[in-house]
C-alpha cells in the first residue's frame, strides 16, 4: 500500500475531472483545495440528490468549475437496487478534455464505465475513489464478477479509510494503486488547543453536535448518562436542531432532564462549546463534527459505522461503540470520567491527530500523489 503523503504535497501538472453524483456543501472546501493543487484546473460535475435524502449541496465552486450534470434515480438511494443514471458527461469531457478523471467506485451510477472507456481510448488513467465494498466483498455470482470486473477497470483506487483500503484489496484489486486519503472535511488547525483544567469542575461535559434525527440515536446518550452513578452523571449538550427535537426534548424531561438543547449553533456560536466541553460523543450515524471536536483537544466516542471511524477515532484518543448499546456506552463514559488525567491525555493525541493526519490538507495531498504515480505508471507503460 502506498506510504504517508509527504508534508508539503507536490501539484498535479494536468487538468483535473472529477464526477460525484452530488456535490455535498461539506466537500466545497476540499474540491477547491484539489483544484488549487491541479496547475490546469478542476472541473466537476455532479447532480441533484433526491428531495428525501435531505443533503444539503452546493451548486458553486470558488477554485474549481462546477458543471451541473442531469441525474436520473431509479429506486430508493438507501436501497441496494438503487441504480443513478447522469446525463451530458460526454460533452463535459469532451469541452474539458481532462488529463485525468476521478469518478465515484460505485456501479450502481451507471454512467461511469462509459466515461472510464472515453478516457481509456486516450490512454487517460481514470481513479475510484470509495468507502470500500462493504457487505459486497462477500457476494457471489454475477453481481460479485461484474463488482471486480467494475473496480478492476481503475487504475487506482483512493480509499476513505484503511478498512475499506482492505476490501478493495480483498476484491483483487492491487496493493500497489491503492491511497488510503483519510476523509476529511477540515482543514488542519492553525491555532493552540484550549487550556483545560486537570479536573472537571463541578461535573464533566458531553457535547453531541449535529442534526436532530433519529439516525443519530441521540436517545442511547440520553439513556447512558442516566444510567451513570449520580457522582460521574455530566452535563450534556445538544447542539442541532431536526424534526427528532421535540421527542428528545420529551424524553430529556423523563430521564435525564439536566440535558441542555441549545438549538442549531454556528460558527462563532459554536466554538464555546467544542472549548469548555470535557468529552464530544456521536452515538449514530455521521459524524462531520467529529474532526471539529478534534481540533479543539476534545477525545471522542462515536459509533461504529463503515469503517472511516477506524482511523479516525483510535485508543489513544476515544471508543468506538456499537450504535444503540445503552450498556456499552454508559460503561464508556463511565471509564473516561474517572480519570480525568488520562482523558485530557487523549484529547491531546485527538489535537495532533487532526494537526498530522486528518484534515484537508493531508487529503489533498493523497490525492495529488495518486494522480502523479498513476499517470507516470501509464507513460511508462506506453
Amino acid at each position: 500500500m502506498a506510504a504517508a503523503p509527504p508534508s508539503s504535497p507536490p501539484t498535479f501538472p494536468g487538468c483535473l475531472a472529477v464526477l460525484q453524483r452530488v456535490l455535498p456543501a461539506y466537500r466545497v472546501p476540499f474540491f477547491d483545495a484539489l483544484a488549487s493543487a491541479c496547475q490546469g484546473g478542476l472541473s466537476l460535475a455532479a447532480g441533484r440528490p433526491r428531495s428525501v435524502e435531505s443533503i444539503s449541496t452546493a451548486e458553486r465552486l470558488e477554485v474549481a468549475c462546477f458543471v451541473p450534470a442531469r441525474n436520473l434515480h431509479f429506486g430508493s438511494p438507501g436501497s441496494p437496487a438503487y441504480l443513478c443514471l447522469q446525463g451530458g458527461l460526454l460533452s463535459w469531457l469532451e469541452a474539458w478534455q481532462p488529463d485525468a478523471l476521478i469518478v465515484e467506485a460505485n456501479p450502481r451510477y451507471l454512467s461511469t464505465p462509459r466515461l472510464v472507456r472515453w478516457m481509456h481510448a486516450r490512454r487517460l488513467p481514470v481513479l475510484g475513489w470509495g468507502l470500500g465494498t462493504g457487505s459486497a466483498a462477500t457476494a457471489s455470482g454475477w453481481l460479485a464478477q461484474r463488482r471486480r470486473s467494475f473496480l478492476r477497470s481503475f487504475d487506482g483506487m483512493l480509499a476513505y479509510s484503511r478498512t475499506g483500503a482492505d476490501q478493495y484489496i480483498a476484491q483483487g484489486f492491487s496493493p500497489d494503486s491503492i491511497f488510503v486519503a483519510l476523509n476529511a472535511v477540515a482543514p488542519r488547525p492553525t491555532t493552540a488547543p484550549p487550556s483545560r483544567s486537570p479536573a472537571f469542575g463541578e461535573r464533566p461535559t458531553i457535547l453531541f453536535v449535529g442534526r436532530l434525527q433519529v439516525r443519530k440515536r441521540i436517545d442511547t446518550l440520553l439513556r447512558a448518562c442516566a444510567a451513570l452513578p449520580q457522582a460521574l452523571q455530566p452535563r450534556l449538550w445538544i447542539v442541532g436542531d431536526g424534526p427528532a427535537r421535540p421527542e428528545l426534548q420529551t424524553l430529556a424531561g423523563s430521564i435525564y432532564p439536566q440535558a441542555e438543547f441549545t438549538g442549531d449553533q454556528r460558527g462563532a456560536d459554536l466554538q464555546p462549546y467544542f472549548a469548555s466541553a470535557d468529552l464530544f460523543v456521536l452515538p449514530g450515524t455521521g459524524g462531520l463534527a467529529v474532526q471539529e471536536a478534534m481540533a479543539y483537544a476534545l477525545p471522542v466516542v462515536v459509533a461504529e459505522g463503515d469503517g472511516t471511524q477506524d482511523d479516525l477515532v483510535r485508543p489513544q484518543n476515544g471508543w468506538r461503540v456499537p450504535p444503540g448499546d445503552v450498556p456499552g456506552l454508559t460503561a464508556v463514559l463511565q471509564q473516561a470520567f474517572s480519570d480525568p488525567a488520562r482523558l485530557r491525555s487523549m484529547g491531546a493525541e485527538s489535537y495532533r491527530l487532526a494537526v498530522e493526519e486528518v484534515n484537508i490538507e493531508a487529503m489533498v495531498s493523497v490525492f495529488v500523489r495518486a494522480l502523479n504515480q498513476v499517470t507516470a505508471g501509464l507513460l511508462q507503460a506506453a
